[in-house]
């Protein structure tokens, strides 16, 4: 049973079907859904969650129980369909969420204050939160999977619209970049590989435990899970790991030394189940001498002052001389790549660029070359950089011809959610549901909750 003794009720005011709460009700089953009850306890935690990432809802004690119904319903499907999510992507989803809380709350303590729980249980709950999100994603993904948008029909739609009714689009901007990753010296290197060779020899030896050796060394965030990643496919990691993870038999026996773009690994299997292996890993990240940021520094500037000085361009010295092997053989342009349609596009609106960027970017002129800086990236390496800002496109109403793009995905967000609105309807009438006598006064979205 889920404790609620002091929950931040004081913030809100609650609404009638909460009164339950008020009556110092520790729990209760307030909704049933298929099998699978709703408590009390799932809504608050929701509740706060929401007004920690800064998107509360009006009437939450209506709105949410059905959204957690909803949820259920999506995940009742991904049982259903045997879908399964990467455990890496769930613990780096689940870290970026707790530092996001961090940054925006100022510390550990006001976190744990805020959720009511200490961080290590927050981040059980997240992962739990997270997995589920995923498996949803999934979900309606393939629901949505044969729609398809033609021309046709977005100018179809568009012309209907009044031009107040157009799309706002926020500004956006086009940005080059050229990268220098620094490197360790061999013998940091050396250093690192002599201490994953004893962490595989206690291995092999039966000295200690892969998992708690990965625990307390490793410097990835699967150590919190004793270096686990979870069944994954062989194309959810870099090739070099992934040929070494598929390529492991003896559940007994650490791997070889593997270099990645990461660091350095060693890879111990757990399980094999069709095109899938779950294995845990160590991660070692040789240290990078402050000497070698600054030389990097120095080196960006200098090409920097080249550029400007029209001894070559932007463009050719990022084919030649860029370490980001994503950008360079197209001339350095970003890309932005959205994870909810899977589409990309050479357009970042400011709050989608890597903050390190964006921050650089904010100050400067088209065409213009920054100063070389670092920046971190998604994946917590750290490079140096110099980006030249290529075209800004200010805010402004959507058009065909400009934005047709962002207008198809306009179209398409509509016709999925068309297509999605039905599939819940349709799963709500053939679903067991029932609704606590407190709490059907509500105005739910999806009226035939109530039977």
């Amino acid at each position: 049973m889920k404790q609620i003794a002091a929950l931040v009720l004081a913030l809100l005011p609650l609404p009638a079907v909460a009164q339950s709460v008020q009556q110092n009700v520790v729990d209760e089953v307030i909704w049933v859904v298929g099998d699978t009850p709703i408590l009390l306890s799932d809504v608050e935690e929701t509740r706060i969650s929401q007004e920690m990432r800064r998107q509360p809802v009006e009437n939450p004690y209506c709105t949410i129980p059905e959204q957690i119904a909803i949820q259920k319903l999506f995940l009742h499907q991904a049982a259903l369909d045997s879908v399964e999510v990467s455990e890496g992507d769930i613990i780096r989803s689940v870290d970026e969420e707790i530092n996001y809380y961090i940054m925006n709350l100022g510390s550990r303590e006001n976190v744990e204050s805020w959720a009511r729980k200490s961080i290590s249980q927050l981040r059980e709950q997240l992962k739990q939160q997270q997995r589920e999100q995923l498996m949803i994603r999934q979900v309606q993904q393939s629901i949505t999977k044969n729609i398809k948008i033609t021309p046709a029909e977005v100018r179809e739609y568009f012309k209907k619209l009044p031009e107040d009714s157009l799309p706002y689009i926020p500004t956006q901007v086009e940005v080059q970049i050229i990268t220098s990753k620094p490197e360790p010296t061999r013998t940091e290197i050396e250093r690192v590989e002599s201490e994953l060779r004893e962490f595989a020899r206690r291995v092999n030896e039966g000295e200690t435990e892969f998992s708690t050796l990965a625990r307390f060394y490793s410097q990835d965030a699967s150590a919190r899970n004793g270096g686990e990643l979870g069944y994954s496919g062989k194309n959810q990691w870099v090739p070099e790991f992934a040929n070494v993870a598929f390529s492991l038999n003896d559940p007994k026996k650490v791997s070889k030394i593997v270099k990645t773009e990461f660091g350095y690994h060693i890879l111990q299997l757990i399980d094999k189940r069709g095109d899938r292996v779950n294995v845990r890993h160590i991660l070692l990240k040789p240290e990078i001498e402050e000497e070698e940021y600054e030389r990097r520094l120095l080196r960006l500037d200098s090409i920097a002052d080249d550029i400007r000085a029209g001894k070559f361009t932007f463009d050719e010295a990022a084919y030649a001389l860029s370490d980001d092997k994503e950008t360079r053989a197209n001339h350095g342009v970003m890309v932005f790549k959205n994870e909810e349609d899977r589409s990309v596009s050479a357009r970042f609106k400011m709050d989608d660029l890597p903050q390190d960027v964006a921050r650089v970017v904010a100050g400067m002129q088209v065409g213009e070359v920054s100063k070389a800086f670092r920046m971190t990236d998604n994946q917590n390496q750290t490079y140096c950089a110099i980006v030249r800002l290529k075209k800004r496109i200010d805010g402004h109403r959507a058009g065909l011809t400009e934005d047709f793009q962002t207008l198809k995905d306009v179209v398409y967000e509509k016709r999925a959610g068309e297509v999605i609105d039905k599939w819940v309807r349709d799963k709500i009438r053939s679903t067991y549901v029932r609704i606590g006598a407190d709490w059907r006064g509500c105005s739910f979205k999806y009226p035939d909750w109530i039977k």
